[in-house]
């Protein structure tokens, strides 16, 4: 849903019920400081400088031991001196270097050329090679005004996308084919100084298929080799070189552009997106990118700003020629097996010895002069389970697959807004009365095993438990009518899964 929540904390503040802790000790604002991130570096920073300063105190004394004619003092002060600055080396700055490069890849920045920029820089190179050849005052003056403007943008551009924070909100359910709004939210955290012309970018590169690529990964080196680990007598943690096969990431959420041309200084604005997904699944977009062209529109320049967000598409619920022409036949046979004792009048039949007196309808019976006799719908007893036969692989096509995971999700939906008791199940999951939960397993589901588990084959049904108990059974099957369980034949409709979709119906 769109929009933002705003939470309470549900703790109360203990600087409030008590007066002493109100203004915090020295020795307890030091401790606190010290436990942050920047105090940690300033800590290491100074003890760098100290054991650096003793490194130099050490190195001096040794010269002055050694034109005392001190052999042994000056190799001992010249081996403290060494030790103190390699201990510094090791130990201060690989920490210092490591959080200079997190700071620099937090704020990374891709830099690609505009057309623009390489006709000026190709009209800067021969204003150049002129003012060089004729020894012109003017010329130079202006190159170096044209290579000043170059500085400029980089600079401006690098500090108009700094301290801006990104927020993309996205809805909560999602359906393959239909278009769902979508909010990109930005902040400018600065006090005083607004950006200009901001685009919001998918950093995402193109989808390729999957490919093979050398990796490295962890084994283990055993001694000796063809022996029982027990009875090896040396083991090394070891690494090799594999060639394995790499899937390309999930597909992205964003694919367009939302375009900002002004933000003010401490002020957030908003763009509202259409998103359109076409095939069911999870979409993932790990970072979004934040790219300008101010001022001069030499350089693209973008910063990319990590933000996960994840997407369910449920499959398509779109009424089809084929939901028309099963939803009649469903409903036919569902109201068959709940016919009963209930306020809804179902027909008017013949009368049989097991029926009330209660029940005879006597218009009925003068118009046609034989016993008839009302017939109702149960009304208490509306139960309906709809159930998903994951296929094995292999055994249908890829599009009659989908057409069938399409089919099941938009029955689902039609009868779950009926007065029905509706349950859901899958192979390898729980039965669920939560529509929802039930479309997130058909968004992410495939062909054969299922949450973890193998493919159930030929007892896919029976650990289903559909005959156990007194629900009207909706099955969506790619399974030959001989194989289906016989117990199942007149408390179940059948929706086989082919090509064409033919097929359907109860195999009575």
């Amino acid at each position: 849903m769109l929009g933002s929540v705003e939470m309470g904390s549900a703790y109360a503040n203990p600087l409030k019920s008590n007066p002493s802790a109100s203004s915090p000790s020295w020795s307890g604002r030091l401790a606190q400081w010290l436990q942050s991130g920047p105090a940690e570096v300033w800590v290491k920073f100074l003890l760098a400088l100290v054991g650096l300063g003793l490194a130099f105190a050490t190195a001096l004394f040794s010269t002055v031991s050694r034109d005392a004619g001190n052999v042994w003092a000056t190799v001992i002060l010249a081996s403290t001196s060494l030790l103190l600055a390699t201990l510094v080396g090791l130990v201060t700055v690989p920490y210092l270097a490591r959080r200079v490069a997190v700071e620099r890849l937090r704020e990374s920045f891709d830099y690609d050329v505009t057309r623009a920029g390489i006709v000026y820089v190709v009209v800067t190179l021969v204003i150049g090679i002129a003012a060089l050849n004729t020894g012109n005052n003017l010329l130079y003056i202006v190159v170096a005004a044209m290579l000043a403007a170059i500085l400029v943008s980089g600079v401006v551009s690098a500090w108009v996308l700094r301290w801006l924070e990104l927020d993309v909100r996205l809805p909560e359910h999602v359906f393959a084919g239909r278009p769902v709004a979508g909010r990109i939210v930005v902040h400018n955290s600065r006090r005083f100084l607004p950006s200009f012309s901001i685009r919001v970018i998918s950093t995402r590169k193109k989808r390729k298929k999957p490919a093979k690529q050398w990796q490295w990964e962890a084994t283990t080196f055993a001694f000796p080799f063809n022996r029982p680990v027990e009875q090896q007598w040396l083991r090394l943690p070891d690494r090799r070189l594999r060639r394995v096969l790499v899937v390309p990431p999930p597909p992205g959420i964003f694919q367009g552009m939302a375009y900002f041309p002004f933000l003010p200084a401490q002020a957030e604005v908003s763009a509202d997106l259409e998103l359109r997904f076409d095939q069911r699944g999870r979409y993932r977009e790990s970072s979004f990118g934040l790219a300008t062209r101010f001022p001069f529109a030499f350089l693209t320049k973008t910063r990319h700003v990590t933000l996960p967000r994840e997407v369910l598409v449920y499959p398509r619920i779109e009424p089809n020629e084929e939901v028309f022409e099963i939803l009649p036949l469903v409903r036919g046979e569902w109201e068959s097996f709940v016919r009963g004792r209930g306020s809804d009048l179902y027909r008017i039949r013949e009368y049989m010895p097991e029926d009330s007196a209660r029940h005879v309808d006597w218009k009925a019976t003068a118009k046609s002069g034989s016993l008839k006799v009302r017939e109702f719908a149960r009304e208490d007893e509306r139960k309906l389970c709809i159930a998903f036969d994951n296929p094995e692989p292999g055994l249908i096509s890829e599009r009659a697959y989908e057409k069938a995971v399409d089919l099941t999700a938009s029955l689902a939906w039609h009868f779950s807004t009926q007065e029905a008791q509706v349950s859901y199940v899958v192979p390898g999951r729980p039965r669920t009365r939560d529509l929802h939960e039930f479309l997130a397993w058909l968004a992410v589901i495939e062909p054969g095993a299922e949450n973890g588990k193998a493919a159930l084959g030929a007892d896919g049904l029976r650990e289903m438990n559909l005959g156990g108990s007194d629900d009207y059974n909706i099955v969506i099957t790619a399974r030959p009518r001989g194989s289906l369980p016989t117990a199942l034949w007149n408390s179940s409709y059948f929706v086989f899964a082919r090509e064409d979709g033919s097929e359907n119906g109860t195999p009575r």
